[in-house]
């Protein structure tokens, strides 16, 4: 089975402290590059969470990179082209979406280009709006 793994997950991977790490993590691990990928997009999304988050969650840019690195090793990563990105947009505007919904298109995109069947995330609801090609492959980590 192919799965994409969302920001949600990845920045849960990072957290020991983290309320859903500890399935975030397994699944993480359980999988290598020809089971699981990330959109490419999600690595400027998890450096922005990590270094922006308050506190002492925020990490470091050099720890950022760190657990991107890692990311990398283990996931197939995901990139959009210039005619897909134009498409995206058109997609959102066509469905009404504003804002940072778009970046949800963008990994709803990357789902079906990578041909995964399963979408792991925490904020499902942002990908249960996307139609049924997108939500029939919905889970949470703790749903595998």
């Amino acid at each position: 089975m192919k799965a994409l793994l969302d920001t949600s997950v990845l920045v849960a991977t990072f957290h020991g402290d983290h309320e859903h790490h500890p399935p975030s993590i397994d699944l993480f691990l359980r999988f290598g590059q020809q089971e699981a990928c990330c959109g490419a997009h999600s690595l400027a999304e998890v450096f922005a969470t990590l270094t922006e988050m308050p506190g002492r969650r925020r990490a470091s840019g050099d720890e950022a990179l760190l657990f991107l690195g890692n990311v990398r090793d283990r996931l197939s990563l995901v990139a959009l082209d210039e005619r897909e990105y134009f498409r995206v947009a058109e997609m959102a505007a066509e469905a009404g979406l504003a804002s940072g919904a778009i970046y949800d298109v963008i990994l709803a995109h990357c789902t079906l280009k990578a041909q995964a069947e399963v979408i792991y995330t925490w904020n499902t609801k942002d990908f249960l709006r996307l139609g049924s090609a997108i939500a029939d492959r919905v889970r949470t980590p703790d749903q595998t």
